[in-house]
């Protein structure tokens, strides 16, 4: 089963760096690239940009939370649970299966 994680190609794994402003202000976020990929994909099905996604997110968990903690993290568990729910099946397979 490792030989599936293992054999992966790196680009999936690589960080990669983006500048985003979100409430007005200018950040950076330091993700995976296989993160920016799915939450390029989520934002295209909710017709928004990635920032403009990013912004949304980053308002709706202020206000039920009164705080946004360790956003990254949270973008990373926002791309789990939209592949959980089956959103997409298609990201990533063919490394995948070329593992196999």
């Amino acid at each position: 089963m490792c030989r599936i994680f293992a054999e992966q190609p790196p680009e999936n794994y690589a960080c990669e760096t983006r500048s985003l402003r979100i409430g007005g202000h200018c950040t950076s976020l330091r993700l995976e690239s296989a993160f920016w990929t799915i939450l390029e994909d989520i934002a295209r099905q909710e017709n928004l940009s990635v920032a403009k996604f990013a912004t949304k997110l980053h308002d709706e968990v202020l206000e039920r939370q009164g705080e946004v903690r360790n956003f990254a993290s949270l973008l990373r568990c926002c791309c789990l649970i939209y592949l959980a729910k089956g959103e997409t099946g298609r990201l990533f397979r063919p490394a995948l299966m070329a593992a196999e």
